[in-house]
């Protein structure tokens, strides 16, 4: 009965001691992500700034279905989505093969050119983009130069090729930090399989689709997953490229459920509590996405 009771005292200094260890880091993330977390749902159903604000209940989630703005920046944010996550994974996907080549020389230049856009300053590569895309700019320069356009194209301005260009940029800066992910996992891949594949007369393209897809299939999850919750929450680059189509004649027409966020708490007249509302859009979409493609993707790694 003692060795049980000194045991148990034992087992209690031992947690005693680790609860001491974690209990700052526990606090910490308590303070700004948990209680954020419920407090935002809180606010979701004021309305008003600051802290003046009044118990509105479900009314803002009944204006969000009358938004005009919402529905421009949900209608946004889907078309960054459906077209510049696919694009970007294909090209990492694709490079990270090229890149994994044993024939390739270089190899180590190409890997870091094509990373280094993803660690540029975000206010460097948009005011790079600002000049290549201009009126004035190379692009537009070149296009003529070839006559495949007439006059310059309003790349900043125009509302279809706003957005073009925002996925361009979009896709610019996330291709290579996507390929290091990929890259990692080819290397990881045993060479003899592929060795043996190619004795049974697989063709490259078969080694590729029956090999590689399936063994990098918890990695394409992965960035699949944190690529789309980052073009959801895509902000930075629509807000210093664009200004969310400002110029536009829409002025709307690039505009993220992010940055009308933004706007709704910082710039407007501030509402802090239909601010949170939306937010929690983007709440529910990522999380209806991701658990979608971890049904499509994840259940299908065991058999990997």
């Amino acid at each position: 009965m003692r060795q049980v009771n000194r045991k148990l005292g034992y087992e209690g200094r031992r947690n005693l001691v680790g609860w001491c260890f974690i209990a700052l880091a526990v606090f910490l993330i308590a303070l700004f992500y948990i209680y954020p977390v419920f407090n935002s749902l809180a606010l979701s159903m004021t309305s008003g700034k600051g802290v003046v604000t009044k118990f509105v209940g479900f009314n803002n989630i009944i204006r969000l279905f009358k938004d005009s703005v919402f529905k421009e920046a949900l209608k946004n944010t889907f078309i960054y989505f459906i077209f510049q996550v696919p694009i970007m994974l294909t090209f990492a996907m694709f490079i990270a093969v090229l890149l994994n080549s044993k024939n390739l020389k270089f190899r180590g230049i190409f890997r870091t050119a094509i990373f280094l856009p993803c660690v540029t300053s975000l206010v460097a590569y948009s005011i790079l983009f600002r000049s290549i895309f201009s009126a004035d700019g190379i692009v537009n320069v070149l296009l003529m130069d070839l006559h495949i356009i007439k006059q310059p194209i309003a790349w900043l301005i125009d509302p279809f090729f706003a957005k073009v260009t925002v996925i361009l940029a979009i896709t610019w800066r996330w291709t290579g930090y996507n390929m290091i992910f990929y890259l990692s996992g080819l290397q990881n891949i045993d060479p003899s399989i592929y060795e043996a594949a190619k004795i049974d007369g697989a063709s490259k393209f078969r080694q590729f689709t029956a090999i590689t897809v399936p063994l990098l299939k918890p990695i394409i999850l992965f960035t699949s997953i944190m690529s789309t919750i980052g073009t959801l929450q895509l902000f930075d680059e629509v807000v210093n490229l664009t200004g969310g189509g400002a110029s536009s004649p829409t002025l709307t027409a690039t505009m993220t459920l992010s940055q009308y966020i933004y706007d709704l708490s910082f710039k407007y007249v501030p509402n802090f509590g239909y601010a949170a509302t939306v937010s929690y859009v983007i709440v529910i979409i990522i999380a209806i996405l991701g658990f979608i493609q971890f049904k499509v993707g994840g259940n299908k790694n065991e058999n990997v």
